[in-house]
């Protein structure tokens, strides 16, 4: 029996485990910053749900969860938020039921060997404001059902709605390339266009079954500041050149280049705000552009400055604890350290010339 393509990405796409060297949870800077540059939306949003009602327990889901310090950060940030609200209302807090999702490949015994002592800092830092919080784990796919029927009050996802469904369908002619690129046929931005189109909306249609009416939601996407989808640097071009290089050394078949691309769309905001439209559960109240570095130049925590081929290495490690998994499923195991030591290379000797930002985007709406 042939194996569909959603199956495939299923099973291939997830972060790399642990907290070592080449871990999601030691190279997630970059989505810990662009949490911490949402929170006055998620403040805004939060009052804004809290508005009417202030329920005794509220349920709130992180779709795409992953693991390590940021998916704590999530809950916590959104935590504050409620607490300081009822504070200055005088109020009690309400009890928390969060949901973590992601694909059942994901590190989620991580996440559980670390809830008791969060749980313990909230209580401490909350006082007796602090309301009974449960955490729990809900592996599948967000292109599914998930949930019962009207039970969240606040969904939340961050970095990563812009992951597909599956590669989309028409982009063999790629050649070359594992994304779109500059250099890309343009059946090929088209059929990445449809794809998002056709899993956006089906994300949309399965949260608006499982959100409470006037429930509200806030998505975060990696995305792009060109209308023209030909007109953008990505950044995928790197792994593309090492991937190449490695074909130039005989270490990879050509063919495996050109049948691989990666099942991710980094959209323009007005594709976000009309398909939200479009598919028309939900009401958009905000949606906002930012941008913030691609490239870290200090060490975590300090002052101290790297050098370019640290820093080369550094966007290396970064690339590898999100795609590893992805890329030795197609590739086999054996070529990994090499291509990622040329990724590092090719990373350092583009830093002086590449000033790319980021471009994120944030969406608040809520149900109809």
């Amino acid at each position: 029996m042939e194996v569909g393509k959603e199956t495939i990405v299923a099973n291939a796409l997830c972060m790399n485990e642990g907290d070592k060297d080449i871990s999601y949870a030691d190279n997630s800077l970059l989505q810990k910053t662009v949490i911490l540059n949402t929170r006055r939306v998620l403040e805004d949003t939060i009052k804004d749900l809290l508005t009417n009602v202030l329920p005794n327990c509220i349920k709130v889901a992180d779709f795409g969860c992953s693991s390590g310090p940021n998916t704590l950060l999530t809950i916590s940030e959104i935590v504050d938020v409620v607490h300081e609200i009822c504070r200055q209302a005088q109020l009690k807090s309400p009890e928390f039921q969060v949901f973590l999702n992601d694909l059942p490949g994901n590190d989620f015994n991580a996440i559980f060997r670390s809830v008791p002592a969060f749980l313990d800092k909230l209580k401490r830092e909350k006082g007796d404001f602090f309301g009974h919080c449960s955490i729990s784990g809900v592996p599948g796919s967000f292109y599914g059902r998930l949930f019962p029927s009207r039970s969240l009050h606040l969904i939340y996802s961050s970095y990563s709605v812009h992951w597909l469904s599956k590669v989309p369908d028409g982009v063999e002619n790629n050649k070359w390339n594992i994304y779109m690129a500059k250099s890309s046929p343009p059946n090929v931005f088209k059929a990445y266009a449809k794809q998002f189109q056709e899993d956006f909306s089906l994300f949309l249609r399965m949260r608006s079954e499982e959100i409470k009416p006037r429930g509200h939601m806030i998505l975060t996407y990696k995305g792009r500041s060109n209308q023209d989808p030909s007109a953008e640097f990505y950044g995928w071009e790197f792994l593309a050149k090492s991937l190449s290089d490695l074909v130039t050394e005989g270490l990879v078949k050509e063919a495996a280049v050109d049948s691989f691309n990666i099942p991710l769309y980094t959209p323009y905001k007005e594709e976000v705000s009309e398909i939200i439209q479009e598919e028309g559960s939900f009401e958009l109240d905000r949606l906002e552009v930012f941008q913030v570095d691609w490239d870290n130049k200090y060490v975590n925590n300090n002052d101290f400055v790297l050098d370019k081929y640290e820093r080369g290495q550094k966007l290396a490690d970064n690339v590898r604890a999100i795609t590893e998994h992805l890329l030795s499923c197609h590739f086999g195991d054996a070529i990994i350290d090499k291509l990622f030591a040329r990724l590092a290379i090719n990373h350092s000797e583009n830093l002086d010339s590449n000033d790319e930002k980021v471009v994120n985007i944030v969406v608040s709406m809520k149900k109809k």
